[in-house]
This record gives C-alpha cells, structure tokens and sequence, in this order.
C-alpha cells in the first residue's frame, strides 16, 4: 500500500524549511514534494484525448501450475449497493501442506475489523489509516449464515472467535472450527460456507462511497498451515494474527472462480479476468471471474467507470491487457495511467522476474473513495482517488508502487503481518528507481532520513509499530534506505544480481529477511550479519557528528601555521568510509575518509590558514544518517549555544511530526 501523500507532502516542506534555516548546507528544490527533486516538465506526459469504451476481453486459464495451490475457493456473491451488503457462498477446499493432523482449520473475517470502536485494528488505529478515518456510523462486520462439511454436517456449533496477538475478546477478526473428523497431512478438506458481508462507509481499502465499491479482503479467507522449516520455523503449525490497525496480510496460493451478481448498469472489476462475457438476468449483470495461483481476490463496481483496455508486450512480458476503470474526473488521463503501467511491468519484469498473469486491472477510484485507494490485490490495483484534473507525478507514482507489489506481495508473498518491510520497504525502492528513470524524479533521501526519530526494528510484528507514523516511516523509508546503502556498498550491478536473483529463487515462496540475507552474502562472498544485526534486526540509524573544533596558532609572521583538531563522533551504527570536508578561511577546501572505527577519531590537520568548518558527509551521500543537525561545526561557534539550538529544531520538527498520522 501507498503511505498518505498530502501529510508527507507537508512532512517535507516543514523539515526542509527548518533544515534550510538552520543549515545552509543543505540545498533542495523548495516545489519538490516529500518523495522528490522533479525532473524538468518535458518528463511530463500530455493528458490525451478522450478514448471511446472498450468491451472487455474475456480469456481462458492456461495450464501452467506456478505455485502450490493450496486453496481452491468458489465464490457466488451477490451485491445490494443501497444496504450496502454482500450476500455470499463459497466453497473452500484446502490442502493440509504439513505432516501433522489438524483438527482445526483457522480463518480470517477481516470486516469484523470495522464492526465497532472496540476491535484490534480499531483500538490501534483510533479509526483512522493514512489521511482516512471511520465515517460516521460507517461501520460493517461479517456474519457467517452456515459452515457445512461436504456431507452436510453443520459447523457451526464448533466455531470460536480467538484472539492470539491481544486477548481482546471483542476482536472477531480471527474464528477457529473445530473439525468433525481430523485431516492428515496431503489430505484436502471441502467446506461450504453462507455468509453476508455488511460493508463499512468507505475506510481501510474497503467499503462504499456513494456508489462506488470496493471489496477487499472481504470473504472468509483459511489462514496459513506452515510446514516445518517453512520461514525458518522448526516445527509446523498455523499463522494466526488478527487484523491489526498497521498490518497487511499473508495467505497461501490457490485458484478462485468467482460469480459476482450486481446492478445491471454496474461495471466491475476483479483480481484475474472474465472468462465469458457478462450476463444480463433477472434484472441484473452476473460476472465470472477466474484466477489461479494468487493469494486473495479482490474486486470494484461502479456504474460510473469509463474502461479502456490495452494489450502490451515486451522483451520481458509476453503478453498482458493493461485494463483502466477510470472515475470519469480521470477521463483524460488515461494515456498517462497506461505508460506508466506499461513502464512498470517492461522494467519490474526486467529486473524481478517474468510478471506471469495475462491481465493487469487498475482501480480510480472517486475521491470521495480515497479510502480504497493506493492499495494492491493480484492483477488488481487501485490508485488513490481522482480529485485533480491534472495532477502531479502521484498519479505515476501511486500506480508504479502498486505494480511493485505485484512482484513483492503478489508473487513473492512474505508474510505482511510478521516482516512487512520485505513488501513495503522492496517496493519503495523499486518505485524510487523506476520513477528516477521513467520520469526524472529524484528522491530525497536526506530529508526523508530525518524524518525517521524513531527507528525500530524491520522485522518486528507490524502492530508493534505504536507511535505515530512509526510503521510508516521504518517499513517504507528505512526499508528501502537499507536496500539503497546496500547497493551504494556493492555497486548497481551487483545490486541488481541481489535482486534478481531474490525474486526469482523465492518465486511464490514466502522468502523471510534471512533468505534475503543469505542471497546478498552469497552474491557478494562475505557476511552481512553485522550490518543486518544493527540496521535491519535493530533499530540503528547511522548518526555522525563534528563534535568540536579548536584551532591553534604554532606560527606567526609572513608563513603562519594554524593546527585545526576536529573531532568527529559516531553515535549510531557503523558505517565504511565516512567522509569529511574540511573548508579553510582562505577557501582550501580538504577531504578526508574516516574508516569508522572506534566511537569517535581526531584529525589533526595543520594549514596556513585557520579552518573555518568542517562537515561530515558533505553530499549527502550516507542515506541512513537521520540527525543531519550534527554533520557540520563551524570553528568559531560556541557548542552549547550551537547544541541548544539544534535540539530546539530537532524537537520542533519531532512535535509537529508526531502529530500526523499515516
């Protein structure tokens, strides 16, 4: 998911207006938004004309098996957008992948998220996420109508709500069935459901928004069974969490066919694609979708959607339709929707592996929808709503980062709730380089870095995240500043090896930050175990400080000699090769590397002119350096004075930022 743009885009302009007053140092383009320097306005493409509707292309599965295919779901859904309900049935078989018998069976009903103030993910969020919060009497909730074994034995009389990350018993996100008979490993389990999904006012990629719908994460969806040695644990048994304010989702590959029922002057669009054209009956439009090895279904209506369509291929992508439902505020738009999707798949592809789905759907929603947007399903993205006419590069950008989650989410399919960062903070760092090539659009790191007061560690459970924009601002920034200083370290190419060589080993395999860990050691042939201990493990941000200056006069005449000693500190993680500017009164500028060894190093340097300042990292060139205050002294300015000062804008930018939420 994208984080909040409007928030960040204050975020950066309060940080760079402080930094700018306080170091003059530093240079940045003031129009940029938090993300960025932009490129000049040739990298913008022209709003195109209007395109005339496309009927939608309906295709047939192929028989290539990509993933295990543990679940097989069959879903008849049935939508009243003025109750706002979803009327369901399903069936459901699963594949025990262990060894052990289970005598349970473990499923998540996500709307129960929203059913009052006094659920999980309502108590950590406060009833907000990113720039959204719970609309007035919004809430929904999932009630399941009947469970039913293949012989007809009712269920229903052996399910538990539990609760294994808080104990709040009023959190129904997570349900346990006790089975009537046990399942052995290799075995497969067929179950019928009848449900109704009461669908919340739109909030938390889901719900409605006048007539607008999304349905995300909106059926009743089998945890994962994780063998032994599956993420790197020794014994097999179930993934159980609940649905958290902070934390996304973690399911198993499989197949859904899906039959989705609504108002014949509805359009929908779904994870997958149709395999017959829509039918009219009874009064209503009937919709068939088909998708197989994906890890959820996801699906959007509207009677308003204008749907363009476009084959594309390339070196990398044999063949996929590019599908637009635009909100017709983005009618003109389109053109600038599909090069930006086209880029993303040609280059992802390129650089992360073969994307290997035939359809590629994105979602505009309206922008009183917002809350459904900037968010990813397989084959199925949204963008955030449209509001503006002619926007800036967010429309790019937003489109780009859900098309990096196809490879990091949809394909790789780490677990969200436990390592959220291998998603988001993978992501942003395709995003970043996309957009830098695409469109000219650079990052700006240094402000982004000193945003992060409170770093943590990257692979801790994403609800334990709990200060304000914490999550946010570890899994997305720092996440993707880990990967930026690795490739700083071994080069681009090497860096793109790393890569490739991730995506394309754990392909539909759950990968866990050791996995990656292991393909950066053997790519590079040496350990990484120091640097991941502190900055991916831990919570370490790099943090080094001119300390003090003093200069004294060894010569005087017509050849004075000044000695300068300058003490340079480090007071975060390691860090190779730090490097040092020296400026002397007369204009001589020095460079020197510190190899970062012991806590703090002397230079002594000896000169005909006393020095004026001295600046650690002068480019800027060390991302993961959060606390910019203290890489530059001036000789002649009195340290507690220039301490309090700086302390004083730190906590000045730390207030106001705590007081955004994502």
């Amino acid at each position: 998911m994208a984080p909040a743009r409007a928030k960040i885009i204050f975020s950066f302009v309060l940080a760079l207006c402080l930094l700018i007053a306080g170091a003059w140092w530093l240079f940045f383009n003031p129009s940029a938004d938090f993300h960025s320097t932009f490129a000049p306005e040739k990298a913008k493409l022209p709003a195109s004309a209007s395109v005339p509707e496309q009927q939608e292309s309906v295709q047939e599965p192929t028989a290539e098996i990509l993933s295990k295919r543990i679940v097989e779901y069959h879903i008849d859904a049935k939508l009243d957008p003025t109750k706002r309900v979803i009327q369901a049935t399903q069936t459901l078989t699963w594949t025990h992948p262990g060894k052990k018998t289970v005598n349970e069976l473990y499923f998540h009903l996500y709307p129960n998220a929203f059913a009052s103030m006094e659920t999980t993910f309502m108590k950590e969020s406060g009833g907000k996420l990113r720039n959204d919060s719970m609309p007035s009497n919004g809430y929904g909730s999932m009630t399941l109508k009947g469970m039913k074994t293949e012989n007809g034995l009712s269920l229903m009389n052996r399910l538990e709500y539990v609760q294994p990350d808080d104990g709040n018993i009023k959190d129904k996100t997570l349900m346990k069935v006790r089975l009537p008979r046990p399942v052995k490993g290799g075995e497969s389990i067929t179950l019928s459901m009848q449900y109704e999904v009461q669908l919340p006012k739109i909030f938390a990629r889901m719900g409605t928004a006048g007539n607008f719908v999304m349905a995300g994460q909106w059926f009743p969806k089998i945890s994962v069974y994780e063998p032994a040695n599956t993420r790197g644990r020794s014994t097999e048994g179930w993934n159980l969490h609940q649905y958290h304010g902070n934390s996304e989702f973690y399911a198993d590959f499989g197949i859904y066919s899906v039959r989705i029922h609504v108002p014949k002057n509805y359009t929908v669009a779904a994870t997958g694609f149709p395999v017959q054209p829509a039918q009219n009956k009874n009064g209503e439009k009937v919709y068939q979708f088909y998708a197989d090895d994906v890890h959820d279904f996801a699906w959007s209506a509207s009677p308003d959607f204008i749907v363009a369509e476009e084959p594309f291929s390339s070196a990398e992508v044999p063949g996929v339709r590019i599908k637009l439902y635009l909100d017709p505020a983005h009618k003109d738009l389109k053109e600038r929707y599909f090069y930006a999707a086209k880029a993303a798949l040609k280059y992802f592809s390129r650089w992360y592996g073969t994307y290997p789905y035939s359809t590629l759907s994105i979602v505009v929603p309206p922008e009183a929808g917002n809350g459904a947007g900037g968010m990813e399903y397989p084959t199925l993205v949204t963008a955030f709503g449209a509001k503006d006419e002619s926007p800036g590069y967010d429309l790019e950008r937003t489109v780009i980062h859900e098309i990096g989650h196809q490879y990091f989410y949809g394909m790789l399919a780490s677990n969200e709730f436990e390592e959220a960062w291998l998603d988001e903070g993978f992501t942003s760092y395709a995003e970043d380089k996309l957009m830098e090539q695409e469109y000219g659009v650079i990052p700006s790191l240094p402000v982004q870095s000193t945003l992060i007061s409170t770093p943590a560690p990257l692979t801790q459970d994403a609800w334990k995240y709990t200060l304000p924009n914490q999550y946010a601002l570890n899994v997305y920034y720092r996440g993707k500043m880990v990967l930026k200083t690795i490739e700083q370290s071994v080069g681009k190419s090497t860096m793109n090896k790393i890569m490739a060589r991730y995506t394309g080993k754990y392909r539909f395999g759950h990968p866990t930050t050791s996995d990656f860990q292991k393909i950066v050691e053997q790519a590079t042939g040496k350990s990484w175990k120091s640097y991941f201990d502190q900055y991916v493990y831990g919570e370490q941000m790099a943090d080094f400080a001119v300390d003090q200056i003093t200069v004294q006069k060894k010569k005087s005449g017509s050849n004075p000699l000044f000695e300068s000693a300058i003490t340079i500190s480090k007071n975060g993680g390691n860090y190779d090769k730090i490097p040092i500017l020296f400026t002397f009164k007369d204009g001589h500028k020095l460079k020197k590397i510190w190899d970062g060894s012991g806590k703090s190093a002397v230079f002594k340097l000896q000169y005909t002119s006393p020095l004026a300042w001295a600046m650690v990292d002068p480019s800027y060139n060390i991302v993961l350096d959060n606390k910019h205050m203290n890489n530059y002294l001036k000789a002649d300015m009195d340290k507690d004075v220039l301490f309090r000062w700086n302390e004083s804008i730190t906590k000045l930018i730390e207030t106001l930022l705590g007081s955004l939420s994502w």
